[in-house]
């Protein structure tokens, strides 16, 4: 074989070597979308050799403040980075089964997560002792021998959290402790969300210019979020008597949601129970659970308009409100999200710049904060490509 051809094959297979050393962090990416997601077929049989042996267990996280139950997800084999996620408003807490899924598809793609069982998201309370419970998980976390990197974690929110876990990494005692945050869903300024929730009105791009007639955009919000805003108004709309009984009439109904999910004649029977209730409270409870079990957003929404200051104007609650974090942020949002309008990872965006490093994905894959609408490649490429960004850090 003449020296030149050797020199040729050479070449070519160190070009080879440096294609599948840049290609792998993509596939990382592409095999944690596949899993997360839960599809099936040759791709997930593929992206299921790259999962990692994980073990789970119960974990407290000792603070200043308190001490947080939690659950430590981590991989068998050697863990170079680690990350807090915080779930989102749910009855089920750190149980929630989309949470577990998607903490055990991180901890299988090599990542240590502790996710933190804060009692205030259970009980659909916005206050902004999650955002310092968030904190304080994060300065534990990163204070023990799962993390790595120079001890600095990741913080990653879904939903609500994923805003409070922006304004968590923006404070002076985690300077230095945290290496990104992800946002899932989450939102830039709270009174600006429950604005929406209470009116169906989009806010505008934050850059757009209006040459039309400034027609609002509007998109018939979710139902879940006015209910979970009664839950905190609720003392100003009815009788101090009545307050804490509507306030456990309407968690009834948050979790006959969850349950609609998972087991329909639970459900059935739950949602009858409370059309019943509905019928024996006194006013006004008896009009705002007749609302609540109705999927009454209008009216609803109209009632608990004058009270968004009050409930959500807390600078804690809003990443707008609050000091910026310097470290990379990514934010992934689905575009039909009729939750927290993927308008506000847009917003936060535009927040962030000059401040940190910013990465924003809009996906048709996803609805809010989960990946469930029918599958095209294209997404699921650039889906993986920002997966493989955050597995990196």
């Amino acid at each position: 074989m003449s020296l030149s051809r050797v020199r040729w094959l050479v070449l070519t297979f160190a070009a080879m070597a440096i294609l599948l050393v840049l290609a792998r962090p993509f596939f990382l990416g592409l095999s944690f979308v596949v899993r997360a997601a839960d599809l099936h077929g040759v791709a997930r049989r593929a992206a299921d050799l790259e999962a990692e042996p994980w073990t789970e267990r119960e974990a407290a996280a000792a603070s200043a403040r308190s001490a947080i139950h939690g659950r430590l997800y981590e991989p068998a084999r050697t863990v170079n980075r680690a990350v807090v996620l915080t779930s989102g408003l749910h009855p089920a807490g750190i149980d929630e089964p989309r949470l577990v899924g998607l903490a055990r598809q991180l901890a299988a793609s090599g990542v240590a997560v502790f996710t933190p069982d804060i009692a205030e998201l259970s009980h659909f309370d916005i206050t902004p002792a999650i955002t310092d419970q968030i904190e304080d998980s994060a300065l534990w976390l990163s204070s023990q021998a799962t993390a790595r990197r120079g001890h600095a974690v990741g913080l990653v929110g879904i939903s609500f959290t994923g805003g409070l876990s922006v304004v968590a990494a923006g404070r002076e005692s985690l300077r230095g402790h945290v290496a990104y945050v992800l946002s899932f869903g989450g939102h830039d300024d709270l009174p600006r969300v429950l604005r929406y929730l209470c009116t169906g009105v989009e806010p505008p791009h934050p850059r757009e210019v209006r040459l039309d007639d400034g027609a609002p955009v509007v998109r018939p919000p979710h139902d879940y979020g006015v209910a979970v805003m009664l839950l905190g108004v609720a003392d100003r709309l009815v009788p101090p008597a009545q307050a804490e009984p509507l306030r456990v009439a309407v968690r009834r109904y948050l979790w006959a949601s969850h349950l609609d999910r998972v087991d329909k004649p639970r459900a059935d029977a739950a949602f009858a129970e409370l059309r019943e209730l509905a019928d024996r409270l006194p006013e006004p409870s008896s009009t705002l659970l007749r609302y609540v079990n109705n999927r009454d957003v209008v009216h609803l929404g109209t009632r608990l308009l004058p009270y968004i200051a009050a409930y959500g104007g807390a600078a804690a609650l809003s990443p707008s409100k609050s000091r910026k974090p310097s470290v990379p942020v990514f934010l992934l949002h689905g575009t039909d999200d009729n939750v927290i309008p993927a308008v506000e990872s847009e917003y936060l965006a535009d927040d962030l710049r000059g401040h940190a490093p910013v990465r924003l994905l809009l996906s048709g894959l996803i609805s809010h904060a989960e990946a469930d609408r029918p599958v095209h490649t294209a997404d699921v490429m650039t889906l993986a490509g920002f997966w493989a960004d955050v597995l990196q850090r």
